[in-house]
């Protein structure tokens, strides 16, 4: 007897204890979740910062790890990530907040292997896209000098030399896309192509150099500009040959905004690097004057927006597109402030702009802020073969928070911050 009155004394010590162990595990549980989302608790990213901070930590959010940005899913040594990472710069060298410094470091860091070797980089493949995040390494070698990106500049550099080219010496877009000079490129070779000018290159070198530059921007002119419209084609192809290509003049069929976009920003941002003698700079000035009386033109009379197809805003399927926004935005307002652009072209730039952030903004609950409406990717050629058509632009995929769009949009944002 004296025992079962023990083991039912054993039994209800261990339920009462198995309570006061449950009781506590619920408290945890339900107080924590509590504290988490708590009306208390500060937003992330605060609404009182200026657009260009904002948009920059909202990157940062969005993607913890630089090389994260443009939705990578492991590191990999691609433009866009470039493109923000040049917001991070200037931002951090206008407010001295070092995590800024670290996101920009950091895509060095992970992309370039001691030796100096770039991860998933091939020269071989001869794709003038991948020299744009040599813009990155300048930055980073300039302020820590170290030898491993002065290697992996030095091979970026080289792939300039064997560049396959035209017959008049313009580069083609990619070795797997023959005879063909594609707006994009301009942009993603000819800044770095000057910049590490400026940095590195002597004498006749330098002037070889930045005449070759100025090149690349005389045969665009000459090639792909629309003479009723002074819109530029997407790309055109020497050959002839390719399914997109019109076979009288090579020339793709239709006006895709972001294409204009790089190449607005190619023009400003060479100005930064070419030298004020250079008979090239008044060239390139005249260049943004006709560009940007083009695209006003096309510009949406009550957004300020543009559209994915420039100049077929009414046709089905077409849309008011924000990279290509964004881009546009950018290179008028830093061609007015640098005087490039008289000062009444501010208007349209305010315009765009305010349309941007009306229409195309939207700010999460924490103060994370996104960027909708972002065409992800649109080329020509490949496989599966992309046609240049129109119902072809309009159907590629829609996304928001694009690295094509961001950054643009940080760089317009300072530009503009730059004026009050």
């Amino acid at each position: 007897m004296n025992l079962i009155n023990y083991k039912i004394k054993l039994l209800t010590f261990a339920a009462l204890g198995s309570g006061i162990f449950l009781n506590f595990a619920q408290s945890q549980v339900t107080t924590q979740p509590k504290t988490e989302t708590s009306k208390q608790s500060v937003k992330k990213i605060p609404t009182n910062l200026k657009w260009s901070e904002r948009m920059l930590l909202s990157e940062m959010t969005r993607f913890p790890e630089s090389w994260m940005l443009d939705f990578s899913k492991s590191p990999k040594w691609t433009y866009p990530a470039a493109i923000v990472l040049d917001g991070a710069e200037i931002l951090y060298e206008k407010t001295g907040k070092k995590e800024y410094y670290d996101y920009v470091s950091s895509f060095g860091e992970k992309l370039v292997n001691e030796d100096g070797t770039i991860k998933s980089y091939e020269l071989d493949k001869y794709n003038i896209d991948l020299l744009n995040s040599g813009n990155v390494l300048l930055y980073l070698y300039q302020k820590e000098k170290k030898e491993k990106y002065l290697k992996a500049l030095q091979t970026l550099r080289s792939q300039i030399d064997g560049q396959p080219r035209t017959s008049e010496g313009g580069f083609w877009h990619k070795k797997i896309y023959p005879h063909q000079m594609w707006l994009d490129g301009l942009y993603m070779g000819q800044p770095f192509y000057a910049h590490y000018t400026k940095d590195f290159t002597k004498g006749a070198d330098a002037e070889k150099a930045y005449d070759d530059i100025v090149n690349q921007f005389d045969l665009i002119q000459k090639h792909l500009v629309d003479k009723k419209t002074g819109l530029l084609y997407h790309a055109w192809d020497e050959s002839k040959e390719q399914a997109w290509a019109n076979k009288e003049t090579g020339l793709s069929p239709n006006f895709w905004g972001r294409a204009m976009g790089w190449y607005g920003m190619a023009m400003v941002d060479v100005l930064d690097y070419l030298p004020k003698n250079h008979p090239g700079r008044a060239k390139l000035i005249s260049y943004i004057k006709s560009y940007t009386d083009a695209i006003i033109k096309v510009q949406d009379k009550k957004s300020g927006l543009w559209y994915q197809v420039l100049d077929k805003p009414l046709e089905k399927g077409n849309y008011e597109e924000a990279t290509a926004s964004s881009m546009f935005v950018y290179t008028i307002i830093k061609s007015v402030n640098n005087g490039y652009l008289p000062k009444f072209y501010k208007t349209y730039a305010q315009k765009g702009y305010d349309g941007i952030i009306k229409n195309l903004i939207t700010t999460d609950e924490n103060g994370v802020v996104n960027l909708n409406k972002c065409c992800a990717v649109a080329g020509l050629g490949g496989k599966p073969y992309r046609d240049g058509s129109y119902e072809y632009y309009v159907k590629e995929q829609i996304r928001s928070n694009d690295a094509k769009g961001t950054g643009p949009f940080i760089l317009a944002s300072l530009e503009f911050e730059k004026t009050k």
